[in-house]
């Protein structure tokens, strides 16, 4: 089995967020992709197989099955792309999220994704407890919290208590606040799924573009998730959808013995 690792939302090596890329023949059972992915101990390993035209995919975190990744999919249709000599401009990959396409454009890939509606909410006590700062407003989204700081610096030097991020219902949770130079800044916390701080995350911007859009109100917007490794993200709301540029880079290439 081939074994790709591809950094996603950047152009340099180190940075953006790594993800594993295994393109199959066949489908594996989800036990065995588990266990790859907890192996490579990246937060998404990605699982394709061709159907027909498109393209079916699976994510998988070290310790469990999601429903949808922005990064792993765009590492998925760079490998496609850069390695499998997929000659179409478009392609469309079949998820549990629906239909996701990915478009090239010479180094960019644009991500066209399902945006997801929020709801204001008062903010939990042990969000306020792990994260200990000013919280301006707390948001919900399907499995999601997006928490809104006062500005970049907050975002930036925050230094969470994952234990008790860990404990709220939500799997995941977003901070965000305007940005200084640029339209809007995150960081994205997942303790619950053994993520403890994704580098760049795709999804966490399907709830961030519908939200800076309407606040900012502009449908194109460019964005920083402030990690470590940090990754730069062009986005665009349209309505139901969203779309989010990134570009990628090819790290690893090898075979799996299994």
């Amino acid at each position: 089995m081939k074994l790709f690792q591809v950094d996603a939302f950047t152009n340099k090596i180190f940075k953006g967020n790594p993800a594993a890329v295994c393109p199959l023949n066949e489908w594996i059972s989800n036990e065995l992709m588990q266990s790859i992915a907890e192996e490579n101990n990246l937060s998404e390993t990605v699982f394709f197989v061709k159907n027909q035209q498109q393209f079916d995919i699976k994510w998988f975190t070290p310790s469990c099955e999601i429903d949808l990744c922005g990064h792993a999919t765009l590492a998925a249709a760079h490998i496609i792309f850069t390695e499998l000599n997929f000659q179409e401009e478009i392609i469309e990959f079949n998820s549990k999220s629906g239909i996701l396409t990915v478009k090239k454009n010479n180094n960019w890939y644009t991500l066209n994704f399902p945006s997801e509606s929020i709801a204001k909410i008062n903010t939990p006590q042990i969000l306020k407890e792990a994260l200990q700062v000013p919280i301006e407003n707390t948001y919900l989204g399907k499995w999601k919290l997006l928490v809104e700081l006062k500005d970049e610096a907050l975002v930036k030097n925050l230094k969470p208590n994952f234990s008790k991020l860990a404990q709220l219902d939500s799997s995941g949770i977003i901070v965000t606040s305007k940005g200084k130079n640029i339209d809007f800044v995150s960081r994205f916390f997942a303790p619950k799924i053994g993520i403890n701080e994704d580098p760049v995350t795709g999804s966490a911007h399907t709830l961030l573009i519908p939200f800076w859009s309407k606040k900012l109100n502009k449908t194109k917007l460019e964005a920083i998730q402030l990690s470590k490794r940090t990754g730069f993200l062009k986005c665009e709301f349209l309505d139901n959808r969203v779309e989010i540029s990134g570009e990628a880079i090819t790290y690893l290439k090898g075979e799996l013995t299994i």
